[in-house]
């Protein structure tokens, strides 16, 4: 593909094909724009958990069998805040510690959330742009029956285990895109918008709700291509299938395509779910189908690769429909 590319993304399954982006765009054709809406302040320190998730992603510092945080993390901290009797629903390692002290440090003193993701990103050997979508904080709120739950509260600390029946973004209608998101949105030679394989209402939904964000992309004359995190109607990871079923969504990918709305052009499917290619059709919605689990960083290569080919085949045909709406 020819052109600059703009990623969506969000913690794990956006991180995996993020990471495949890497290996075939260079540095100057891809824009990682990552969810904030997760992040929180916890023990005085600003925690970035979807940031922090790519960044050792992309470094190949990730921990493959947790899932998160760093391989060979060690939890001393964790034992001695313990011992002390302090907040201990939320681990944070003594390796991973780093992360979140220089974060905080950088914020206090005036920088934005984008200039030290800058920083700490580049200190870890990245070369590609990881942009948080925003410099002004968005949390993500989840609403149960009990009340409403921080992100972090309701996915940590009580293991997804609360019935939500709604989710809000605090602080998203005062917010703005960050300058690296609105260059990347900008730019003259932009060739696709990429979702990553991220859940479409707890990652992608709190960047589509910093305001401009869903009207910037509806105009773009350039393709958006999703790649659905459900499969067979389950989330590979986290809480993706059973929140949709609490608020009365039946999980599959043709509700991820109407939660979308119109706005994608194509959304790469599963082979488990060929048979709503069709459906797909009738949604004005083209559909790829492949094997999109991501088991191998070989996996990851090829479906970004399938993801970018597709995207090209879509322009011409994406270019020619929104000039005549």
């Amino acid at each position: 593909m020819s052109g600059h590319v703009i990623a969506l993304c969000g913690g794990v399954g956006g991180a995996k094909l993020a990471f495949g982006l890497t290996r075939i765009l260079p540095p100057e054709d891809l824009t990682i724009l990552v969810n904030t809406g997760d992040d929180f302040e916890h023990l005085g320190l600003h925690v970035s958990p979807d940031i922090d998730t790519v960044a050792y992603t992309l470094s190949g510092l990730s921990d493959r069998e947790r899932g998160w945080g760093l391989a060979g993390e060690t939890w001393n901290f964790m034992a001695a805040l313990k011992r002390l009797g302090g907040e201990a629903w939320f681990n944070l390692g003594d390796h991973d510690l780093a992360m979140h002290v220089e974060r905080t440090r950088g914020l206090a003193a005036g920088e934005s959330l984008s200039h030290v993701t800058t920083a700490l990103t580049a200190a870890l050997g990245i070369r590609h742009p990881v942009i948080p979508m925003s410099d002004q904080p968005v949390r993500t709120i989840i609403q149960t029956a009990d009340g409403e739950l921080g992100f972090q509260r309701y996915f940590v600390g009580e293991q997804c285990r609360p019935v939500a029946t709604g989710v809000r973004f605090e602080g998203a209608a005062s917010a703005r895109p960050s300058a690296g998101f609105q260059t990347a949105l900008a730019r003259r030679d932009l060739a696709a918008v990429i979702v990553c394989p991220s859940n479409p209402y707890l990652s992608i939904d709190p960047i589509l709700a910093t305001p401009g964000v869903r009207k910037a992309l509806a105009d773009l004359a350039t393709p958006i291509v999703a790649v659905s995190p459900i499969i067979g109607g389950q989330a590979l990871k986290g809480p993706a299938a059973k929140l949709m079923a609490e608020l009365g969504v039946t999980p599959g990918v043709l509700a991820v395509a109407r939660h979308y709305g119109g706005l994608l052009d194509g959304l790469v499917i599963d082979t488990a779910d060929r048979d709503d290619a069709a459906a797909l059709r009738a949604f004005s919605l083209e559909p790829l189908v492949t094997d999109s689990v991501m088991h191998t960083d070989d996996d990851r290569v090829r479906l970004a690769r399938e993801t970018l080919a597709f995207a090209a085949e879509l322009a011409w045909p994406v270019q020619t429909r929104r000039a005549a709406l």
